[in-house]
């Protein structure tokens, strides 16, 4: 095999594939990147059995075939070779070549008949508005459980309904959920469950591509979704288990909320949760016209600020929230304002969530659909 290609495509190529990949894969095969040329050009891919990226580029192949290579070199190799174009071949040893201008290497071949077969989606799809789904990861996927103890916990459920769909996440302390416009094959209801940090990866990566089609496969143990956006497809294996029905968590209508101006609330939160002990909740003071948090932490550290808010439909508030949860989701709010509404709860025992929402100015409601649920820690008086 023998082929020349452009050095910054090829760069680009490469890098993509690898970087679902684990930095530790326990099969070393796997570590490996699938590189096919023929006539139409080149096609890299890789895969562990759970994700899978496939790209195709342009190149002028002299010989086709297919080697394997391993992927992270490969892509350290690539990104820092001189701007020169890429020639890549097999020696009659069966040591790849790689040249570029006056640099060479020479990389050991991987077995391909032993590399498995990257996975073909040909199942109900659909189309999204590339920014709107990338923005509605960045607003969901920090909210997913990292504790791989409840695995269906570290993943974000996807759901079709007509023409909406849905991206939920939770780690049982906070729900995060985003709904973003789908254009599908049919109307009918689907759903999965994609792990965050393939989901994440799919957000960087194509999240200004224009559309994303979203494609459904697969039956038992072995059900996948797909994300395509140009020459570039992602692949995630689904986690199995059910998630928790936590949207019927959101209530109604409410109409006893705050309303403040987001970058002031997050530089506030920061200060004063610098003398709190890790994992203390921060206590929260919402009255008329102001909100006030107070920290006590160690070596008899004290904090205390108040930022402008505007208090509606309610008396005072006083509540203890994870400072960290809280700037994570005003983080994603988008918006100048946020609106921090205080829900009730049948049960007395029981502390209410906060619902967070964008708020596009002091008394207009925002127009997107992010909604996020915190729970309040318990304070000691």
């Amino acid at each position: 095999m023998r082929f020349q290609v452009n050095r910054d495509v090829f760069s680009e190529a490469v890098s993509f594939v690898v970087k679902l990949l684990p930095q530790r894969n326990p099969q070393p095969i796997l570590a490996g990147v699938l590189i096919e040329a023929d006539g139409s050009g080149l096609t890299l891919s890789a895969f562990d059995y759970e994700a899978s990226a496939r790209t195709t580029i342009e190149a002028t192949v002299d010989t086709p075939g297919t080697i394997l290579v391993h992927g992270r070199l490969l892509s350290d190799i690539a990104s820092r070779l001189p701007n020169a174009p890429i020639e890549i071949a097999v020696e009659e040893d069966g040591g790849i070549t790689v040249s570029c201008g006056s640099a060479r290497f020479t990389l050991a071949a991987m077995p391909v008949e032993e590399y498995p077969s990257i996975p073909e989606v040909a199942g109900s799809s659909g189309v999204v508005p590339a920014d709107d789904f990338g923005t509605a990861i960045a607003q969901v996927g920090f909210a997913a459980s990292r504790d791989d103890v409840t695995p269906v916990l570290t993943g974000v459920q996807l759901e079709v309904s007509g023409h909406n769909l849905s991206l939920v996440a939770t780690d049982r302390y906070r729900v995060s959920l985003r709904d973003v416009p789908w254009d599908g094959e049919s109307a009918g209801e689907q759903s999965a469950l994609v792990p965050a940090r393939t989901l994440v990866e799919v957000g960087k990566t194509f999240g200004h591509a224009g559309t994303i089609q979203i494609a459904f496969s697969g039956a038992g143990d072995r059900e996948i979704i797909a994300f395509t956006a140009g020459n570039k497809t992602v692949t995630s294996l689904l986690i199995k288990g059910n998630f928790p029905p936590v949207r019927r968590l959101f209530p109604e209508q409410t109409d006893h909320y705050a309303v403040v101006n987001t970058a002031d609330l997050v530089e506030a939160v920061r200060r004063v949760a610098l003398v709190l002990d890790r994992a203390a909740p921060l206590r929260f003071t919402f009255s008329s016209d102001s909100v006030t948090m107070d920290a006590s932490g160690s070596e008899h550290a004290r904090a205390s600020e108040s930022v402008d808010a505007i208090l509606s439909g309610g008396d005072e508030v006083v509540l203890g929230l994870n400072p960290q949860y809280l700037i994570e989701a005003l983080g994603a709010v988008k918006s100048e304002f946020v609106r921090v509404t205080f829900t009730s709860s049948d049960n007395a025992n029981k502390l209410s969530p906060v619902l967070i929402t964008s708020q596009t100015s002091v008394d207009q409601a925002g127009l997107d659909s992010f909604k996020y649920l915190l729970q309040p820690n318990l304070l000691l008086r």
